[in-house]
């Protein structure tokens, strides 16, 4: 019994440790969208709190054929990992899929996704470098293929090797293995 009660204390401080860093997130990112920021404010998101935003969001965004999402933060690159099943993932879209190529993509499998990021003046840019699915990966004209036909199709508004305004008074995001640095420009 002893054993039993402890595993769910255990269980419960790390869902409550994974809520407040979900709540401190959120409450950041509330604060940058109200521009409730001094200019030259620099806000830093830890790693902790992105990957329980990623818990929370990713879901919320794209309800089927994804979980255990992650971010592994780098300097300027971002690692992002979860389960896909690609198939349910279109459906879920309404979007239909060839059936030789839905026998390919059914099922659920590993992914990541390396990106780059380079931003500063008030804009961003997002380089997808490579991707892995299962044992494959893909970098190059085949990686420019799955973004044309599968990514761009699922989010139709993503900026993938285009600069992009940011927005919210935001300088600049900068990408570093102890969390993301938001920087807000200096005057408005």
């Amino acid at each position: 019994m002893g054993r039993t009660l402890f595993l769910f204390a255990l269980g419960a401080a790390t869902l409550a440790a994974a809520d407040s860093d979900y709540e401190r997130a959120h409450s950041k990112l509330e604060r940058i969208s109200n521009y409730q920021l001094k200019p030259g404010e620099t806000v830093v998101f830890t790693p902790a709190e992105i990957n329980a935003w990623a818990r929370v969001a990713v879901p919320e965004t794209v309800p089927e054929g994804i979980r255990n999402p992650r971010v592994e933060l780098g300097a300027g690159t971002a690692t992002g990992s979860a389960l896909v099943d690609l198939l349910k993932m279109r459906q879920a879209q309404g979007k239909a899929t060839n059936p030789l190529i839905a026998k390919m993509l059914e099922g659920e499998r590993p992914l990541k996704i390396f990106v780059r990021l380079e931003s500063g003046g008030g804009r961003c840019t997002v380089y997808l470098t490579r991707v892995e699915l299962g044992n494959a990966s893909a970098e190059g004209a085949i990686l420019d293929f799955l973004v044309k036909n599968f990514f761009l199709p699922l989010f139709p508004d993503a900026k993938i090797d285009e600069p992009f305004d940011l927005g919210y008074d935001m300088k600049k995001i900068e990408l570093r293995p102890d969390g993301v640095r938001v920087t807000m420009k200096n005057s408005r």
